[in-house]
């Protein structure tokens, strides 16, 4: 068949399931919810993979899923050990059901992100001996005894993973996560706003900084062919373009700041967008615009969404035909490299 193509989809393993229950976002996901019987229609529709997802796919039009481990993934795990082996193993689960059906699905590799070496060597392993097609990092790496430490990923400590990622020529995806703990405390900004947590708020702000760190870093400039994928049009910052650039570029700025270039030079060069969840067509035609055509990619959210839903939607967006074939497919098959036919 020939059909959309979408590059986040959510997936969980066994191992993952038994490790972290989702009981502990429950009240999250569905405040006043039971959080003693977990999330287990949710577990359900994450471990499926060959049943119901791909008979929507087969129903609704989608040719084609990238695959990834479900946030917060390894990024969740405080442990060092254990987040390596969390996401050596979900990699090994994955790969074994891409198998099953590589016409299909793909995968992006799950990464422990404490150690720049490590993650560096596991998305090597995942690409050239497990095949996929690029890694998926959860926002940032929680570390510490009680899991309250934030490692992001625009630090010199990561310069080995950026100068890898640049050496494979795969991209990575930036995707959101849950506040933690000590975020959720009384007297915090989202622990007496509970409400804003999640995909509709805190998701998009939260990581926006941190694709905002990386993109100021300077580690653009040192392996200008990094590329790095965002969800949900880009998480809102299409959107604030012009502005973040404007004010970067003052000249009081220029002297001070680590990059060589404004926020726009690298959204049009080493970041591109997808449709996942935020099915705005005004808003897509806006990134479309604002950052170029091949730069625009379509994503569903599965299962936080559903397949009909986004196909429903995608099936009405007024684009030229030649531009919903680059958002819809051509675009993910050149980004990632997929073996489909154009």
């Amino acid at each position: 068949m020939r059909g959309t193509i979408a590059i986040e989809e959510a997936i969980i393993d066994q191992a993952g399931v038994e490790a972290h229950s989702f009981a502990q976002f429950q009240n999250l996901m569905r405040p006043g919810s039971d959080q003693t019987t977990g999330l287990s229609a949710h577990e359900k529709r994450l471990l499926d993979i060959h049943g119901e997802r791909l008979q929507k796919m087969d129903e609704h039009g989608v040719e084609y899923m990238l695959l990834s481990l479900t946030a917060p993934g390894a990024q969740g795990e405080p442990d060092e050990a254990k987040a390596k082996k969390l996401a050596s193993v979900a990699n090994d689960y994955l790969a074994g059901e891409v198998k099953k059906n590589p016409q299909r699905f793909g995968a992006l590799a799950a990464l422990s992100m404490h150690n720049a070496q490590d993650a560096a060597d596991e998305l090597r392993r995942a690409v050239k001996e497990l095949g996929m097609f690029g890694g998926l990092v959860n926002d940032f790496q929680s570390k510490g005894a009680n899991g309250d430490e934030k490692v992001y990923f625009d630090t010199p400590d990561y310069d080995i993973f950026w100068k890898t990622v640049e050496e494979l020529d795969v991209p990575i995806y930036f995707h959101p996560r849950y506040a933690i703990q000590q975020d959720l405390q009384a007297g915090t900004k989202y622990g007496d706003r509970k409400h804003l947590l999640g995909a509709g708020v805190q998701f998009h702000l939260d990581l926006s900084w941190h694709l905002y760190a990386v993109m100021s870093s300077g580690f653009l400039d040192k392996y200008p062919k990094i590329q790095i994928v965002a969800g949900h049009l880009g998480e809102g910052i299409p959107f604030n373009l012009w502005r973040a650039s404007h004010w970067i570029n003052h000249p009081w700025k220029r002297g001070s700041r680590p990059m060589k270039q404004d926020y726009s030079y690298y959204f049009t060069h080493n970041v591109s967008i997808t449709t996942s969840g935020n099915y705005n067509t005004r808003g897509l035609k806006f990134c479309i615009e604002e950052i170029g055509l091949d730069r625009c990619l379509y994503a569903i959210d599965t299962p936080y969404e559903t397949v009909e839903e986004g196909q429903t939607w995608w099936k009405g967006v007024d684009l030229p035909e030649d531009q919903k074939e680059a958002v819809g497919r051509i675009n993910a098959i050149r980004l990632f490299k997929l073996p489909l036919e154009v």
